[in-house]
């Protein structure tokens, strides 16, 4: 990649001095350069045997890692809290009821409530894609160099959530009047 990035800069700067051109090349690294530098943990509040599935219910959701529900990306999942365990199949699933599918039919070290479970390959969209749906909040991100952690983003509060919303206060007397002018 370093070696594309030189011949790219020194076609670019020909071509800015051939033509008289200042311009500024920009690109987004996405998915190939930056995906497999970030994973995404998730807590296993529940296992639930079905008659056909075990699922490994998460305290997160599609709020958090959209990609795989939005259009069937595979992050790989594994079970960092009990990794040497024999494996066995679950469909690993959120806490929001729509879709809430991280992984159907998943061969993974045996999970138990409370587990840590890492989502591969997180890097790229995970946290740009999150979203405060249904009023959850985004999670805390941490940066690990050289086996030290930094805290690089907290944790979403509930003040956080609603610190751009407006409390509008009015009297029963308008609002009534506001609902017969409707009805």
């Amino acid at each position: 990649i370093e070696q594309l990035g030189i011949q790219l800069s020194e076609r670019f700067n020909q071509f800015c001095k051939d033509y008289g051109k200042d311009i500024t090349l920009m690109f987004e690294p996405g998915k190939f350069l930056v995906s497999e530098a970030g994973v995404f943990l998730a807590k296993v509040n529940v296992v639930k045997q079905t008659t056909s599935t075990v699922f490994a219910h998460v305290d997160s959701g599609f709020n958090h890692l959209v990609r795989p529900m939005m259009y069937n990306s595979y992050h790989h999942i594994t079970n960092i809290s009990n990794p040497k365990a024999r494996d066995r199949y679950y469909s690993v699933v959120g806490y929001i009821c729509e879709t809430d599918t991280f992984g159907s039919n998943r061969r993974i070290a045996e999970i138990s409530e409370e587990d840590i479970l890492c989502f591969h390959n997180a890097g790229a969209y995970c946290f740009s894609m999150a979203s405060n749906y249904n009023s959850r909040y985004l999670p805390a991100e941490v940066m690990i160099v050289k086996g030290k952690d930094y805290l690089i983003r907290k944790r979403q509060t509930i003040k956080d959530i609603l610190h751009n919303q407006e409390i509008i206060e009015f009297s029963e007397k308008k609002e009534t009047q506001k609902l017969e002018m409707i009805t």
